[in-house]
């Protein structure tokens, strides 16, 4: 049995090899450790990224779907950013493979988990969109742009875009 600085260790490596540009060769040495540690979360967030730069969004979704199950009972959890991470790796994949309804429905619920996070906001406004849900999407967006445009023309009409995010129909 690999002792626990052992998966420190190559899981490390493995990490500084996807940093550098050696995507595949992370790749293939992170899905041996998740072979070998099939209740790490860590190991599966690391993994489902791995194959996500690599453009091969199906083969990371059971990754992702591992690291934010928990671990199981003999895992490893994942740490509140990885955590974050996950759940938008996982809610962007999803979109990008066209299941649009899992999409809404994770970002929702990491949206909720995460409220301060404006690229959680960002992803669920374009999975809303692709659902035909675009009053909400824009809605979405418009108060994002309100709370966080550092643009002073933007700002100068703040209180605007707030009050009209609310119905994009209404009229006076």
């Amino acid at each position: 049995m690999e002792h626990h600085e052992d998966r420190d260790g190559l899981l490390a490596e493995a990490v500084t090899l996807r940093g550098e540009g050696h995507r595949e060769e992370a790749r293939e040495r992170l899905v041996a450790l998740a072979a070998r540690h099939p209740e790490d979360a860590e190991i599966a967030y690391q993994t489902a990224w791995a194959h996500d730069v690599l453009g091969l969004e199906k083969e990371a979704v059971p990754y992702y779907e591992r690291a934010l199950a928990g671990g199981g009972a003999t895992g490893t959890g994942l740490t509140p950013e990885d955590r974050r991470g996950a759940l938008l790796g996982l809610g962007s994949t999803y979109r990008v493979l066209g299941r649009h309804d899992d999409s809404v429905a994770l970002l929702t619920g990491a949206v909720e988990e995460f409220p301060e996070d404006g690229s959680l906001r960002t992803f669920l406004a374009m999975a809303l969109y692709n659902t035909g849900r675009h009053h909400e999407s824009t809605r979405l967006l418009l108060r994002l742009l309100a709370a966080t445009s550092e643009d002073p023309s933007v700002r100068q009409y703040r209180r605007a875009i707030e009050h009209y995010a609310e119905d994009l129909d209404a009229i006076e």
